[in-house]
This record gives C-alpha cells, sequence and structure tokens, in this order.
C-alpha cells in the first residue's frame, strides 16, 4: 500500500489560509479580482518568489481598462496557487507621500522595508507629480529592485512611447529590462 505524498485536505486547506491571509490586506474594490488577461495569466503562472530570474510585470492601458484590477487579481492567482510570498502594495503618489522626510519618522527604514519587498506592486507609476525628490526616490527603487532582481508590478496609463519622457531614462531603461510587458486595450471601465 502506497502513502500519498501529500494529503489533499491539508493542501486545500493551506490553499485556502493564503487565499485569506492575501484578501486581509487587497481593498475591499479588488477582492473579487482575477487575472483574466492571457499575458497576466501568463506571468502568474511562471512566477517564483525564489527564483532570480522572476521578471517582474509592467501593465499598461489608458484609465479604466482594468490595469490594478489585473496586478491584484495576479496578487491573488499567486496565493490560490500556493506561492507564499510577501508583498507590498501602494500606488506610486501613496508610496512616494508616504516616504517624504518627515519629523519623527524613519523615511529611509521604510524605503528599506518597501525597496526589499519580496513582490512589490506600484500602481499608477508616473502619476506623481514630477520633481527631483520623486524622480530620485523612484529610481533609487526601481534600481535597487532591478539589482536585486526582485519582481514587482508596476502599471502605468502612460502610454509605452511616452515613458522616457514621464519617468526619465534611467527608470524607462530598467524597466524595459526587467519587466515583462502588457498592454490592456479598450475604454474607460468605470464609466459604462
Amino acid at each position: 500500500m502506497s502513502t500519498p505524498l501529500y494529503d489533499v485536505s491539508k493542501r486545500e486547506g493551506f490553499l485556502r489560509r493564503a487565499i485569506e491571509m492575501t484578501d486581509k490586506r487587497i481593498p475591499p474594490r479588488f477582492l473579487a479580482a482575477t487575472a483574466t488577461d492571457p499575458d497576466v495569466a501568463a506571468w502568474c503562472a511562471e512566477f517564483g518568489p525564489s527564483s532570480p530570474s522572476s521578471p517582474s510585470l509592467l501593465i499598461l492601458g489608458r484609465v479604466g481598462t482594468g490595469k490594478t484590477h489585473q496586478a491584484f487579481g495576479a496578487i491573488r492567482t499567486i496565493a490560490a496557487m500556493g506561492v507564499t510570498v510577501g508583498w507590498h502594495a501602494d500606488t506610486a503618489p501613496g508610496l512616494l507621500a508616504g516616504l517624504r522626510p518627515r519629523p519623527d519618522a524613519d523615511s529611509e527604514g521604510d524605503y528599506r522595508k518597501i525597496a526589499s519587498a519580496p513582490l512589490l506592486l506600484l500602481d499608477d507609476i508616473g502619476a506623481a507629480k514630477a520633481s527631483e525628490w520623486t524622480e530620485e526616490t523612484l529610481y533609487r527603487l526601481v534600481n535597487d529592485r532591478y539589482e536585486a532582481m526582485l519582481p514587482g508590478l508596476f502599471t502605468s496609463n502612460v502610454p509605452a512611447s511616452e515613458l522616457r519622457a514621464a519617468l526619465g531614462d534611467r527608470i524607462a531603461s530598467r524597466l524595459a529590462e526587467m519587466c515583462q510587458r502588457v498592454v490592456l486595450r479598450g475604454s474607460d471601465r468605470r464609466r459604462a
């Protein structure tokens, strides 16, 4: 009589808990998000946080095409596959606002936690008002993750042809090398 390699009910329980833990951190609007775009789903299937070659994903598209939905759907899909990975999610403007130096805050410590997160979802890259400080901070973040080969999910409504102008050559170049690119098409789903 052979012994099963693993108990199916234990695996199902593990997956259920992984999804529940992930969903506790997902914004309510995206609790039902799924990675329905074939290219996003393919990225999820290849994702492996222990592999230094796990690529990042850059989801581009006009406002309202579902970029954020797909990104949170990817995180939920990864959890449903049983891949446990620590992650941090924020909008680019929100992250930059939180990292601004202020009294009684360890902005550099906060930055290091975000920069070293095993998976980073940075939504709306290119939406923050450009300044020397925002460009430098965003460059540091992308570059640190690029050098450490840490995967990320990035979304932007900046067209691919305008990324260099919007983000700067150094950031756009690194994103081009480290990311698979998906372009979502369609009209603004929020207005439909």
